[in-house]
């Protein structure tokens, strides 16, 4: 029981561990992932990753997107942004979305962690960071697979772009854009 003891003692608030990580500290890392699940000191998010959860007045609280996505992905080369914030650019999407998208360079396709959905996409190039102009580019790409009037999408989106700093919207048309957003931004971004 002291091996149990001295594991919980390891154990961070709010961080997600795998299976690999838990085993370096136990002989028995099966039985040890299970008691302390049993015990509520771990939760499972998925097959093979676990994570402490933090305590609040509502209950546990599961950990950031981000370092779930960390830990799934073992490095911090990544982007998660969600269709859920193509609203904030004022074109008219209203639609609401259950998943969020994680661009990255290791892995693809749609995984569940605890309740939270996530699309991983292989993607060569993504910004560090999430900007108005990579969001403008990133609705277009997505544009077929969204449910919303496309026809009045993309006409405010033509009247958001000339709105926008023609040189970032440019760049990151150019850097991230599909061959069909690249055609659509280009009487756009050419002027």
């Amino acid at each position: 029981m002291k091996q149990l003891e001295l594991l919980k003692e390891k154990l961070q608030t709010g961080e997600v561990y795998r299976r690999s990580d838990v085993a370096r500290w136990s002989k028995s890392v099966d039985r040890d992932l299970q008691k302390l699940v049993d015990e509520g000191v771990l939760e499972k998010l998925s097959q093979g990753m676990y994570y402490v959860p933090a305590k609040s007045v509502f209950g546990n609280t599961p950990p950031k997107d981000e370092v779930i996505v960390k830990r799934f992905l073992n490095n911090d080369k990544f982007l998660i942004t969600s269709p859920n914030l193509y609203n904030t650019l004022g074109v008219g999407t209203t639609q609401l979305y259950n998943f969020k998208k994680v661009y990255n360079r290791k892995r693809h396709g749609y995984y569940q962690f605890g309740n939270q959905k996530f699309f991983f996409l292989v993607k060569p190039d993504f910004p560090d960071r999430l900007s108005p102009e990579f969001l403008l580019v990133d609705l277009m790409n997505d544009l077929d697979d969204l449910a919303e009037d496309q026809v009045a999408v993309r006409a405010s989106v033509s009247a958001k772009a000339v709105e926008m700093d023609a040189s970032k919207l440019r760049e990151a048309v150019n850097r991230f854009g599909s061959i069909s957003t690249k055609k659509f931004f280009l009487p756009l971004i050419s002027q």
